[in-house]
């Protein structure tokens, strides 16, 4: 069977599988940014505090994906959970590296003018502070989606949701007719999905970041 007859023949299960994919990455990457910036706003006036967040998420990232799945289903069982449990982890580094140094590279005259008009410190934290960081904050939840949309496919290993179902049933079966094809659809998918996702985050940035911190960023 030729690729393309494969692709229309499993086209239901390719797209539903497709579907599980993207949403197990979109609901690891809103956790993760969630407490990655909580992270980076409790640590980034310290550079103990800074360094100590950075190491820990860092250090994360050493673990194979196939161990801390691994480690994570005699706790969590099978399924949505570890998946869900370890790409959250692994997309915390660049979220919060980069809500850590947004932060830091914040004119302190900025701060101390909005302080100067009344401004309290939460205030100046969630209007000033956190939309002059969000390029920077955006721009480390863009690298995590791309990283998570390839580790979601070990997914597969814990039963998970995604794409790497046909990846990993492809190869347990290399020789037989359509081996090839199924781990080609699985892996086109994710490159199709995460550059689909990438473009998402282009424009999220052109709508959600105004025109005077482009400008300043560039």
């Amino acid at each position: 069977m030729g690729f393309g007859d494969y692709l229309y023949s499993h086209l239901s299960n390719l797209l539903l599988d497709s579907f599980q994919h993207v949403s197990a990455v979109i609901q690891s990457i809103v956790l993760a940014t969630a407490i990655g910036v909580l992270v980076g706003i409790a640590v980034y006036r310290g550079p103990i505090g800074s360094a100590v967040a950075t190491a820990l998420t860092s250090a994360i990232l050493t673990i194979p994906s196939f161990a801390l799945i691994g480690v994570l289903i005699p706790v969590l069982g099978l399924g949505v959970k570890p998946t869900i449990t370890a790409l959250v982890l692994y997309a915390l580094l660049p979220i919060v590296r980069n809500t850590i140094v947004g932060l830091d590279n914040i004119d302190p005259a900025i701060t101390s003018a909005a302080q100067g008009i009344g401004m309290n410190r939460s205030r100046v934290l969630t209007q000033i502070e956190l939309r002059l960081a969000w390029p920077s904050i955006l721009a480390g939840m863009r690298v995590s989606t791309q990283m998570l949309m390839g580790i979601a496919a070990i997914a597969a290993y814990a039963k998970g949701p995604g794409l790497g179902v046909h990846i990993f049933s492809g190869l347990s079966q290399i020789g037989s007719a359509n081996a090839i094809n199924n781990v080609a659809a699985g892996t086109l998918g994710i490159v199709i999905l995460a550059l689909i996702l990438d473009g998402i985050y282009v424009l999220i940035g052109r709508l959600t970041i105004s025109r005077g911190i482009r400008d300043t960023d560039s």
